[in-house]
């Protein structure tokens, strides 16, 4: 199963990587997390499906702090590269996309790219708040 939103910012990309951690019926999970001018668009996979209850559940819990995306041509090659092992890096030259993480979530990797960009800017925009 998977599940494509669109967040407007980083705290909400958080939220979501420890709501993954908290539910055990959401575990174990794939999370890839791309940043974008204009906010974040996250792909979880999870490795074990939902019953239609836990389904919906999820999907209403990522519709409240995102929207449903679907992805341009370019983004499903990005996903796809990733999905067939192909290393991040490679996939971030190839596509000209900035992969923040890409495996089991991990909120190290996003608070580590927030610091850096906001470092490098010498302030931190919207999107990364």
């Amino acid at each position: 199963m998977e599940y494509i939103y669109f967040l407007g910012n980083a705290s909400l990309t958080l939220r979501i990587i420890k709501h993954l951690r908290q539910m055990p019926y959401l575990s174990p999970s794939i999370m890839t997390v791309i940043h974008q001018i204009d906010g974040w668009i996250i792909k979880v996979k999870l490795v074990t499906p939902l019953n239609q209850k836990q389904d919906g559940d999820f999907r209403a819990y990522l519709s409240e702090l995102g929207i449903p995306y679907q992805p341009e041509i370019r983004l499903q090659m990005v996903f796809w590269s990733l999905d067939t092992g192909q290393s991040p890096i490679e996939v971030m030259r190839r596509y000209q996309v900035a992969i923040v993480s890409h495996g089991r979530p991990d909120c190290a990797d996003i608070v580590a790219f927030r610091q850096q960009f906001t470092r490098g800017l010498g302030y931190c925009p919207e999107t990364l708040a």
